[in-house]
């Protein structure tokens, strides 16, 4: 089938996620190869956003596409009841690289799934139903996943699809504080005030965040945010569930963001990176106290394709790729290196309000003016449809054969763990011509 062929029957018969179905003219994608994709015409594109800040391990990794097709010579298939060699394996690698503690594992096939899971052995552990989240947060598109989610996708949708009992509490956005004070003379306000919260909010199971927040702008916390998160959740007897959908499996330079700041959770759940996003895979993993609680209590949870040996399998492998290939210490390297070409391009361009990252996981965050931080868009323009001048650059990058995405005021850099530097410095040097389409809608100086 050819591409034109190919885009039209898919554009007539598919549903494409979170945008208005009409006017979607996508890529028809062929190959991949490293940090490096091509289309129906042939022609490449660096990958700077790993798709969906998915494929760390790069396009077309040879031992991990050798461990898909081994294990579905070997067995495709086993229902979750049984045990499989994969199974064991992957128990076994991730008892070397989860935070100490995190010792017992629900396999299921996306972030979101994970997130769903987690929620439920939350709610069932304390016999409590509310959740803390945070407003620049996505946690998935299932019921109670986008109900915990902050971001636009939930109100697209509420009240249709909402599980009661969210509470929102503020992140640590010191760009854009929302207690209007500057660190660190703000004593990590926003950290207090989940304290404020649990001391007057009754029946609250757990609080859900992202270490670094991922899709909604890139944002590391300061380095006192979460520890102090970790002793008020626990003072309150509230479980900490973390979020490493994204910001795991070396994107920051750690196996786990909560590494860097040496905090354990008692839920992590992660996907994507897991496989290098080879095959779908999430994990929900928890302490031996949460596990415990269902020793002598039914679990009420499950599905057909949970700890599927062919996600298993190659999860295995990536992780010894992950080491084989110094992936941690290169993001660390490469992320001091991204960050500060971000801050002299930044220099060049007045539509560019902050760059910020960590490990190979940075935003561009674009305002009409540095002065006020007024972004050009809102969620509000997202949800109505009306053009995003973050799209815009990203499509002038598209142009220039870069793919980086977008999302309402930001762009976000990340891209593969095994870019090489001559690929960062290209797919930076078209960011900085395309930010002069940003440049262009600022509004004149008065």
């Amino acid at each position: 089938m050819e591409g034109d062929e190919l885009r039209r029957l898919v554009q007539e018969t598919n549903y494409v996620t979170w945008r208005r179905q009409a006017g979607w003219e996508p890529l028809v994608m062929t190959r991949a190869e490293g940090s490096t994709f091509w289309d129906s015409q042939g022609r490449s594109y660096l990958d700077f956003s790993s798709q969906l800040m998915a494929t760390n391990l790069g396009h077309g990794n040879p031992r991990v596409i050798e461990a898909i097709v081994e294990q579905a010579r070997h067995l495709p298939y086993a229902a979750p009841g049984f045990t499989t060699e994969a199974r064991g394996r992957l128990s076994e690698a991730l008892g070397g690289v989860l935070p100490a503690g995190l010792r017992r594992y629900f396999f299921s096939t996306s972030g979101t799934e994970a997130n769903e899971a987690a929620l439920k052995i939350a709610r069932l552990v304390t016999g409590r139903h509310k959740v803390v989240a945070r407003y620049r947060s996505y946690h998935g598109a299932t019921a109670g996943s986008i109900s915990v989610t902050g971001d636009p996708r939930r109100k697209a949708i509420e009240p249709l699809q909402q599980v009661p009992g969210t509470v929102f509490a503020p992140d640590c956005y010191c760009y854009r504080c929302p207690f209007g004070l500057t660190y660190p003379s703000c004593g990590v306000a926003c950290a207090e005030y989940v304290d404020y919260q649990l001391n007057h909010e009754p029946d609250v199971a757990a609080m859900i965040l992202e270490p670094v927040v991922g899709t909604n702008g890139v944002i590391p916390p300061v380095p006192e945010y979460l520890p102090r998160i970790r002793e008020i959740t626990r003072d309150h007897g509230v479980l900490l569930i973390a979020d490493e959908v994204m910001s795991a499996w070396g994107r920051i330079g750690e196996w786990f963001a909560v590494d860097r700041w040496k905090v354990v959770p008692d839920i992590l759940t992660t996907a994507k990176g897991i496989t290098g996003a080879y095959v779908p895979l999430g994990l929900t993993a928890t302490t031996a106290a949460v596990h415990d609680t269902f020793r002598d209590r039914y679990f009420p949870h499950g599905h057909t394709y949970e700890a599927h040996p062919m996600t298993l399998g190659p999860a295995a492998v990536a992780i010894e790729e992950y080491r084989r290939l110094g992936l941690l210490e290169k993001s660390r390297r490469d992320g001091e290196y991204l960050l500060g070409r971000l801050r002299e391009i930044q220099s060049r361009h007045p539509s560019v309000g902050e760059v910020r990252g960590i490990g190979l996981f940075a935003a561009v965050e674009l305002v009409k003016d540095p002065a006020t931080r007024e972004p050009f868009n809102t969620e509000e323009d997202k949800l109505a449809g009306r053009p995003l001048v973050a799209d815009q650059v990203a499509a002038a990058m598209l142009k220039e054969g870069v793919f980086c995405v977008s999302w309402i005021s930001h762009l976000i850099v990340a891209p593969p763990l095994i870019v090489t530097r001559e690929e960062l410095d290209h797919g930076l040097e078209v960011l900085d011509r395309a930010l002069a389409v940003a440049d262009a809608k600022r509004a004149p100086a008065a």
